[in-house]
């Protein structure tokens, strides 16, 4: 299987904020975002391993700052790291002003999917390849993240948390 760079992976879509997407404050609902967070995180995963995914977890949602209505909003998705048959995928979205033009960044969220067989099973993806420093350092990161999810659902030794007990103990090999 050949490792893919990460920004083979890039997926973008442009939505307007209708009054439909709105709450009572006439901003974007949380849930509305979200959906197109989700979709535009599988385009992402599927640009990589070329298979179907499904979402397994959404680890983190940075709602930073609200949306109103009639903006246009771009969001932006990228595997941030490949590991067996899962992956990591960064969403960044940004509202764009529409008398400058000038897009700024209002909300983030971190998703993993999983690449499955016909029947529904993982199968294997390939590695990923990040290049740029924003990438690297996303994919770093995402080892550190994935260690602590284990951790904490069970499913990890602690003490077998390398890149966790690196971030907090340096290199020392002293536990």
């Amino acid at each position: 299987m050949r490792p893919k760079k990460a920004s083979e992976t890039l997926a973008t879509s442009t939505k307007l904020v209708l009054p439909n997407d709105t709450n009572p404050h006439n901003n974007l609902f949380g849930g509305s975002l979200l959906a197109w967070m989700d979709v535009i995180a599988s385009i992402s995963a599927q640009r990589h391993c070329r298979r179907v995914v499904v979402t397994a977890s959404v680890n983190n949602v940075s709602f930073g700052k609200p949306i109103p209505h009639s903006s246009i909003v771009t969001l932006k998705a990228q595997v941030s790291r490949a590991f067996n048959s899962s992956m990591e995928i960064f969403v960044d979205v940004y509202v764009e002003n529409q008398v400058s033009g000038k897009m700024e960044k209002s909300n983030e969220a971190i998703y993993t999917f999983v690449a499955v067989d016909q029947n529904g099973g993982p199968i294997q993806v390939p590695e990923l390849i990040p290049e740029t420093e924003e990438e690297i350092k996303r994919f770093d990161g995402a080892l550190r993240r994935k260690q602590l999810s284990l951790i904490l659902a069970g499913k990890m030794n602690p003490a077998d948390a390398t890149e966790l007990k690196a971030l907090f103990l340096g290199n020392s090999e002293e536990v």
